[in-house]
This record gives structure tokens, C-alpha cells and sequence, in this order.
């Protein structure tokens, strides 16, 4: 597991080559928001599949469009259970974690 303290931060991680199979991706950081992130993930080849999940306790509709449009693979509303994160890894075929 790596843990980025933000957005930049995270992008280092994966600019390292750091062995990364998926993200969780806090809407809101600091200096570069979920969004902000995930869009400028996508622009790597290497990780337009990367599974990302945005976290976030914004629950209105127009948000979860949002995320999913800047490339989240899915969407996980906080508070979660380990239960419901592991299940949405499962739909992202990580069910092995």
C-alpha cells in the first residue's frame, strides 16, 4: 500500500513507477482536488485502466457524474464499511484484496 498525503503527491507515486494497482482518491485534498487528480491520471497511457474509486461524503448526483466524468471507475460515499470498499474492489475485479 502507498499513501500520498495529496493530489501531487500521488502523482509522484505513480511517476515513480511505484507498484499501484488501484486508488482510492479523497474528493477533497490539498493542492489538487480528486477530480483534478484523476483527470491528470488518465492522461498516463500506463494508467488509463487504473481502477480509482473517489471518496467522498458528496452525495448529490451531479457529483458522482462529475467524478465519474474526470475518470473514477466508481463512486464510495463516506462514511464505508471495509465491506463496502472490498465490494466495490470486487466489482473492479480486485477481489483477491
Amino acid at each position: 500500500m502507498v499513501e500520498a498525503g495529496d493530489g501531487r503527491e500521488a502523482l509522484e507515486c505513480l511517476k515513480r513507477g511505484d507498484d499501484i494497482e488501484a486508488v482510492l482518491v479523497d474528493w477533497q485534498m490539498p493542492r489538487m482536488d480528486g477530480c483534478d487528480f484523476m483527470r491528470a491520471v488518465r492522461r498516463f497511457e500506463a494508467y488509463r485502466d487504473l481502477p480509482m474509486l473517489m471518496v467522498s461524503a458528496e452525495s448529490e448526483l451531479e457529483r458522482v457524474a462529475e467524478a465519474l466524468a474526470a475518470g473514477a471507475d466508481d463512486y464510495v460515499m463516506k462514511p464505508f464499511t471495509r465491506d463496502a470498499l472490498l465490494g466495490k474492489l470486487n466489482l473492479l475485479g480486485l477481489s483477491n484484496h
